[in-house]
């Protein structure tokens, strides 16, 4: 039988992705190794690579399309394989193949059951094991039996709060597939009253948004699925998250003239972030209160600093992590940066390079902003809003003098960080930046 290519879990706890383009045709000869599709995340555009050789037969989900991980989005005809076996490739994978989900849509609410009726309890899903046709995710039910069930099966049942249990599965092997969904929503519909005819419809959710009237002539392109999650997200984080600031204005000229020494003869040059990168990491570890996460269960206290770097994209803000930047070198922290931000411009940003940041930086000094705060990617405690260095009068003593000014902005979730921690932090990353040779030892 044909090769069935699935949706991979591109990054942890995803449950969805798209297909920004695909790199290949049906009848493209593809081997291992090559470049299928570009897959978009919540975080970035990467490359899925075919774990097969063969032939693409069938695409089955279009450029553009959001499909659930799991869920199958193409076919590929191996040596000897025909048509015939193509098709029972296609036929055997049921209702629940090869249908995009929306992007982030809100599903529509259901009508509330009479009150004497509990709530059916949601279902809970189960990890499909990694293999290269992975197998039908599964439910389990209040009897403890497994039901098995295809991904967009799963998160119709899911978004309209039904229980599997009871349900008959019409699919392969009794799998649970979208018209077992649909029906057992049609059945639960017919014993709920419906609504009085002269109930009133309902007006636009609060908060959404349209284009007013009277706009000048303009062009418009629909939000990319990474725009709708950065969008989402720093909305969460600004109203769940207690945000306070704590500034700071740090006298550069020494560090300025360290770079300048440092890079004397250099081909690779150290740029002044990569210093700001390696002083708030050594002020992590030696304000450790500081160097924390807060969850809903536990606080996290790390020995270790894996440094978010936030990086602007045409696509959107990526945050490719250097891991332990604390125990690195100057040198290993700029290479690592540099590499990031080439990656970054060339579009070669992969998942694993996204993944476990615990405090991150945002420098928009070469842009010239002098002072700006940021907002916390959670569940991370805090943000360094790094700003442009200005030459600036400052008092020295009973005197006037002209001196390069940074202003550094501390975003901290009060959770987590208390006050005078984060004055603490500030107070030791503007020691180092001050007296720079401390960054180096």
């Amino acid at each position: 039988m044909a090769t069935v290519v699935y949706m991979p879990e591109v990054l942890a706890n995803v449950t969805e992705a798209a297909i920004s383009t695909w790199s290949v045709q049906e009848g493209d000869s593809v081997a291992a190794g090559d470049t299928l599709a570009e897959v978009e995340t919540e975080k970035a555009v990467v490359d899925f690579a075919s774990e097969h050789t063969g032939v693409v037969a069938k695409l089955l989900v279009a450029a553009g399309d959001n499909v659930a991980v799991g869920a199958p989005i193409a076919v590929l005809r191996g040596d000897g394989e025909s048509d015939a076996d193509v098709a029972s490739a296609v036929s055997a994978l049921g209702d629940g193949s090869a249908t995009a989900v929306p992007a982030a849509e809100p599903a529509p609410a259901e009508p509330a059951p009479a009150p004497s009726t509990p709530p059916a309890p949601a279902p809970v899903a189960v990890p499909a094991q990694a293999a290269p046709a992975p197998a039908a995710p599964t439910y389990a039910a209040a009897d403890g039996e497994r039901r098995f069930a295809s991904p967009l099966a799963r998160r119709l049942a899911r978004e309209h709060g039904l229980d599997t249990a009871g349900i008959v599965g019409s699919g392969p092997s009794g799998r649970i597939v979208r018209r077992d969904i649909e029906r057992a929503l049609a059945e639960r519909a017919t014993t709920q009253a419906p609504a009085p005819a002269s109930e009133p419809t309902p007006a636009a959710p609060a908060g959404s948004l349209a284009a007013p009237s009277g706009l000048p002539a303009r062009t418009s392109a629909a939000h990319t699925r990474m725009r709708k999650t950065i969008a989402r997200r720093l909305t969460e984080s600004k109203t769940t998250v207690p945000h306070y600031y704590v500034s700071a204005d740090c006298r550069v000229d020494a560090l300025l003239a360290l770079r300048a020494e440092i890079n004397a003869g250099r081909e690779t040059r150290i740029s002044v972030n990569d210093l700001v990168l390696k002083a708030i990491a050594k002020a992590l570890v030696a304000v450790p209160e500081a160097n924390v996460m807060w969850t809903d269960e536990e606080m996290l206290s790390f020995e270790d600093v894996n440094l978010a770097v936030a990086i602007a994209t045409e696509s959107g803000l990526v945050t490719p992590v250097i891991r332990g930047a604390a125990s690195l070198s100057l040198d290993a922290v700029s290479r690592e940066a540099r590499g990031f931000a080439e990656a970054a411009r060339e579009n070669r940003i992969r998942p694993e390079m996204l993944e476990g940041g615990t405090f991150t930086v945002s420098n928009l000094g070469m842009f010239g902003v002098p002072e700006f705060s940021a907002i916390l990617n959670p569940p991370q405690a805090g943000i360094l809003a790094v700003g442009a260095a200005i030459r600036q009068p400052v008092a020295q003593g009973d005197e006037i003098a002209i001196a390069s000014v940074m202003r550094v902005t501390l975003s901290a979730d009060h959770r987590a960080i208390d006050g005078a921690v984060a004055a603490r932090l500030v107070k030791k990353f503007q020691e180092l930046i001050e007296q720079p040779l401390s960054i180096l030892v």
